[in-house]
């Protein structure tokens, strides 16, 4: 079998318009078709993903590229639908990517330059255009930009993958599972290289009216994170737990306490405290972002709800997982 530079992994779910834009875009690398691979690892199988990508596959196969599907019936979640599809790699070298992202020509030839003998991954450049007036999910979605190790755009060797067993596929979302992989190498003494020339463009998906409610449900994967990095999470996550949600949902104990107890005066007091932090975080959101109607009212509400959401979900993840405070 041919020897080859690289193998790109895409896990997918029920998303086939977006992974047609994405294998557009990987077939139009600048390395030749003989050079590389594709892997798309379908977390969900479904007729029209498949059909997505065996269309790519025979349109691409006279050119030399193999595209190959791989059916995933579970484990789910990103994290094991790319340990099935790294594990199917014949490259050295794996590139990670997502379904929803548009990598740039030069993505493989720039991110395969930027390794040396010794170095085990390479991070790369995400770019996420938002609108001149975002919403507060779109700032939020952005952040991505700003992550040490992004697997919607980062390179590893085949070799440490085996080493460290691959993802921890006890992140079944997409969250933090990324980061769990970067500090396992960090302590593994891996050496991770950059390669802002290999670039990634991750457009904002649409969300709906409330999402980063529906969100709170990730940060009980914070708790897994924290029990197995302490120190690294604390250094490169978050410094201190969000004593503002703690502080808010005390607040609101206390107005429940005072109304319960027949002590107005204190529940006067705590709901003032509440309104100040909730004001101020809702004023938080809204800074540098869009200031239309339907947006400031869904900051006024969300801003209020998820203080409690949060911490509901971080008692969660710190009763499973064992972990406090993260």
């Amino acid at each position: 079998m041919q020897d080859i530079g690289a193998s790109v992994v895409i896990p997918t779910r029920g998303r086939p318009e977006l992974l047609a834009r994405c294998l557009n875009a990987l077939c139009r690398q600048t390395i030749g078709f003989d050079s590389y691979e594709i892997i798309v690892v379908d977390d969900g199988p479904r007729r029209d993903t498949h059909a997505v990508v065996q269309d790519c596959a025979d349109r691409m196969a006279p050119q030399g590229l193999s595209v190959v599907y791989v059916a995933s019936n579970g484990p789910h979640g990103p994290a094991a639908a790319r340990n099935r599809g790294w594990r199917r790699a014949r490259a050295d070298i794996v590139a990670f990517t997502d379904d929803d992202t548009e990598p740039d020509a030069n993505w493989l030839e720039a991110g395969l330059a930027a390794f040396e003998p010794d170095t085990d991954a390479v991070t790369v450049r995400l770019l996420m255009p938002l609108p001149a007036s975002p919403t507060d999910y779109e700032m939020d979605a952005s952040c991505l930009t700003h992550g040490e190790f992004v697997t919607a755009n980062c390179f590893c060797r085949k070799a440490t993958l085996i080493q460290l067993d691959g993802f921890d596929e006890r992140f079944p979302l997409a969250w933090r599972e990324d980061s769990d992989l970067q500090f396992r190498m960090l302590r593994l003494g891996a050496r991770i290289a950059h390669a802002p020339g290999a670039i990634v463009v991750h457009p904002i998906r649409p969300a709906g009216w409330g999402v980063s409610l529906r969100q709170q449900r990730k940060i009980m994967f914070d708790a897994l994170l924290y029990r197995k990095h302490r120190a690294l999470y604390r250094a490169r996550i978050r410094r201190t737990p969000r004593w503002d949600y703690y502080a808010a949902v005390a607040s609101l104990a206390m107005i429940a306490l005072g109304l319960a107890s027949g002590t107005p005066s204190v529940a006067a007091g705590a709901a003032g405290v509440w309104a100040g932090i909730t004001g101020g975080f809702a004023l938080r959101r809204l800074r540098h972002t869009s200031r239309a109607p339907r947006h400031v009212a869904e900051m006024l509400l969300t801003s209020a709800l998820i203080p409690p959401l949060a911490i509901f979900w971080r008692i969660v993840g710190a009763l499973k997982y064992r972990a406090w405070l993260a």
